[in-house]
């Protein structure tokens, strides 16, 4: 065991010295905030430019329902033909021309409207020029019903239902979508770090064995515990860049919330608020702002039971995979010879994400959810996907938390066993590409 700590600490000092370790630690994080800043600044750019639509209205309707708004300016063309509205529209560089036939039927106008373009629309725009005149027509059929405009006006105002829990909580539109994609993020950093971190022991295997200092090494040190002081000395070195980066996610955390105006002194108290009545809950939203009412809900969150468990999920996947990383790197002579051994590591990682978000996005106590969530090659990631839902009712039940924890551990040591027989058979092969029937040969020995 002594031996076994040698490797660990010595594979850690490796990775944290490595000054590509150090700047990417510190800079990844400056990285991501920027990368969010700028794709945020160039959506800003790309949605401040001005729509000009060109608009020849020969009909007695619709005269005052195109309104310029901050992202759409309509231009009305009168006493020319459409001829001519179409040659000046494309002289101007407008991006389309609405042309409404005359037509004393509403109906009928309605049906002969033509919105010409360059090029094939936007969606966004044929959608808001399809709800004027839908909205129109609506209005029209009703006050043909005996609706005057009055009280059409009094019944066109959206609804909206106010929701809330048993206990008087209000629920807002939407949080369980940004729970799921919290966890999402969560898993996906799980499935990056598994592939970048399972990428370097991999690399380090091969390394070693292709200068022969290998040979050196396992005269002193038995193949398994090398093997596995190179995937802990490597998951520690990763547990301490998490660590730096959920500092670091922290202080930008707080940076966010003072830009935005969120009070933090609210979101302790909301944390703590007694449970009144619905109509008390509901009420709130005319007094509070919308922005930090979305900022109680994330601080009730269990964040520190979603990093434990993280850590937690982290570990157990990391090392299942890293421990199959590592007999791949035992098995070949070189980088390129893994290729055809990558992709069934990653493919579940892959089937992680997308089944994940699409199972727990739309049903995350399903079947399809909770059975990826237990398999052990999936759990990591999807399991993390329903975590901040919470534990318990209404969040995962204890007994599935439990169950995905203990298939990990028992998966864990298999594949370590299975892992190690081949580690032990390939790390001095040289010369000869592995095949999967080979690889199945080494397991019996």
């Amino acid at each position: 065991m002594n031996k076994l700590g040698l490797i660990i600490k010595r594979e850690y000092l490796a990775k944290v010295r490595n000054k590509s370790f150090v700047i990417m630690t510190f800079l990844s994080p400056i990285l991501m905030v920027g990368m969010i800043v700028l794709i945020a600044y160039l959506t800003k750019i790309n949605d401040s430019e001005i729509r000009i639509i060109a608009v020849l209205n020969q009909s007695d309707y619709f005269s005052t329902d195109f309104a310029t708004t901050e992202s759409t300016a309509y231009i009305n063309f009168k006493g020319i033909s459409i001829e001519e509205a179409r040659d000046s529209t494309l002289s101007s560089g407008f991006y389309g021309l609405l042309h409404i036939p005359d037509n004393s039927e509403l109906e009928r106008v309605a049906g002969n409207a033509f919105f010409y373009t360059k090029e094939a629309p936007s969606t966004a725009i044929v959608d808001k020029l399809e709800d004027i005149f839908q909205e129109r027509l609506r209005q029209r059929k009703l006050i043909d019903l005996g609706v005057t405009a009055e009280e059409y006006a009094a019944i066109d105002n959206k609804f909206e239902i106010k929701t809330a829990t048993f206990a008087g909580e209000q629920n807002l539109k939407g949080l369980n979508e940004i729970k799921a994609i919290i966890g999402g993020s969560f898993g996906y950093l799980i499935m990056m770090f598994i592939i970048i971190y399972g990428g370097f022991v991999m690399r380090s295997v091969i390394e070693e064995k292709t200068s022969r200092i290998i040979e050196v090494i396992i005269s002193s040190v038995k193949p398994f515990q090398l093997m596995l002081g190179k995937i802990i000395g490597t998951s520690l070195a990763g547990i301490t860049q998490f660590g730096i980066w959920i500092i670091s996610a922290s202080l930008l955390l707080l940076v966010v919330v003072y830009s935005f105006g969120v009070d933090p002194s609210g979101l302790s108290e909301a944390a703590t608020l007694p449970s009144d009545t619905v109509a008390q809950m509901t009420a709130t939203p005319a007094a509070t702002d919308t922005m930090q009412l979305y900022a109680e809900e994330l601080y009730k969150i269990p964040w520190l039971m979603l990093i434990s468990f993280f850590v937690v999920y982290f570990l157990l996947g990391y090392l299942i995979y890293s421990s199959i990383y590592a007999a791949i790197g035992a098995a070949v002579d070189n980088e390129t010879d893994t290729q055809q051994f990558i992709f069934p590591i990653i493919l579940p990682l892959m089937l992680a994400i997308y089944v994940g978000f699409f199972s727990v996005f739309s049903n995350p106590h399903g079947p399809i959810a909770v059975g990826f969530s237990l398999f052990p090659l999936t759990s990591p990631i999807v399991m993390l996907m329903r975590l901040p839902g919470g534990i318990g009712e209404g969040g995962v039940p204890i007994w599935q938390l439990l169950t995905s924890i203990a298939v990990l551990i028992i998966t864990f040591i298999g594949i370590v066993w299975l892992a190690a027989k081949i580690y032990r058979v390939g790390i001095l092969m040289y010369g000869k590409k592995p095949t999967y029937r080979e690889l199945f040969k080494w397991l019996k020995y």
